[in-house]
């Protein structure tokens, strides 16, 4: 079968990232589909519009032109409000959605009828997230880059320098969740010379961490408890807990603020699924920080979108074999030969078919397989 296949370009607030790059474009036709790109697409992330004509693309000059066009779209970040009358009835949408904190796209998908298969959700027959691993593995890495820089005192911050220097204490890091995000956080961190505790419940997890992170990476039990014991003595938590597809735990709530020193700065990559301190909303690459109680705090929802080349390369790497699989075979009969990715499949002609995301707002859960 041929599929029309749609790559828009990205409208979210500095999100420079693309859906797919001239390669795999250049992948796709090979496999006899059209590929619709959106003029200017892939300049954010350093590729212009002749190396995906090159790769065999048509290039459409408006995103309303690629969303009539396409059966499925291929996309980065989750529709927003401009968007949602674009998508139409059996039309795929494969991006990230993180719809179980938002309601709105929520709502605005399940009145399109379309079929919305999330990256964040797909799994592989490890059990793990291979369609989230790649920007996690960014998000993680820049989460303590911009940590380092909101510590800086012409930032708002402490005023301190992570690694420290010969005979001034380093910074101490505190990183909440061990998963991918963690563990590059803590790898990160590490390396450029702070004192780092990463905390998970997960006591096999922490085994794993304590075996192959560096020596100035220290592993604690994630509780209320040792979270309250460590607070006093950080200048930069990393908030990195995920529970797939679901609303992400209050780990720190507002009053456990008043524990901290002025001017420490707290990074939540958790902010795509709620966020995983009370005190955050989501902020923009434009405006990423904001202040309460004297804590800064950086909740940018797409962060890796600040190195889209690295970004879009790295995702690409990951969502390509899927897209081919759904433009080949039909998205029913690619999730009928692959539990992994059925289990991408949020909402669906109107009905919701993942039980977290049907969970967080109280809504009727209907299994795909229905």
């Amino acid at each position: 079968m041929t599929m029309k296949i749609g790559i828009p370009k990205e409208i979210k607030n500095n999100e420079n990232r693309v859906g797919a790059t001239p390669a795999g474009v250049r992948e796709l036709v090979k496999h006899g589909h059209e590929v619709f790109v959106q003029h200017t697409a892939g300049e954010g992330s350093g590729f212009p519009d002749e190396d995906y004509a090159g790769a065999g693309a048509r290039i459409l000059p408006t995103i309303e032109d690629v969303y009539a066009t396409a059966d499925m779209i291929i996309k980065v970040k989750e529709p927003i409000a401009p968007e949602y009358p674009l998508i139409r009835k059996d039309q795929v949408v494969f991006t990230y959605f993180h719809f179980a904190c938002d309601r709105e796209l929520t709502e605005a998908m399940i009145a399109s009828r379309s079929v919305c298969i999330a990256y964040e959700t797909v799994r592989d027959r490890q059990g793990t997230l291979p369609l989230l691993i790649p920007m996690s593995e960014v998000a993680g890495r820049m989460s303590v880059q911009e940590g380092a820089r909101f510590l800086e005192k012409p930032q708002g911050g402490r005023g301190v320098l992570l690694g420290g220097v010969p005979g001034v204490r380093p910074a101490k890091v505190l990183v909440l969740g061990a998963g991918v995000v963690g563990r590059n956080a803590a790898l990160m961190a590490a390396g450029l010379g702070a004192e780092v505790t990463i905390c998970d419940i997960s006591l096999p997890v922490l085994r794993h961490c304590a075996e192959v992170m560096p020596k100035n990476v220290k592993t604690l039990f994630s509780s209320h408890h040792n979270i309250m014991l460590e607070l006093p003595t950080t200048d930069l938590v990393i908030g990195s807990v995920l529970i797939p597809g679901a609303v992400t735990p209050h780990l720190v709530t507002r009053d456990m603020l008043a524990v901290m020193k002025k001017g420490s700065v707290m990074v939540d990559v958790a902010i795509d699924q709620g966020g995983c301190f009370e005190t955050s909303h989501a902020t923009t690459h434009s405006d990423p920080v904001y202040e309460v109680d004297g804590i800064v705090h950086y909740a940018v929802a797409n962060i890796p979108g600040a190195v889209p080349f690295t970004s879009t390369m790295a995702l690409t790497n990951a969502t390509l074999p899927y897209a081919v699989r759904l433009a080949d075979l039909g998205w029913k009969e690619a999730c009928r030969r692959d539990a992994g990715l059925a289990d991408g499949v949020n909402v669906v002609d109107g009905k919701v078919t993942f039980n977290a995301v049907a969970e967080a707002f109280d809504m009727p859960y209907t299994p795909l397989e229905l």
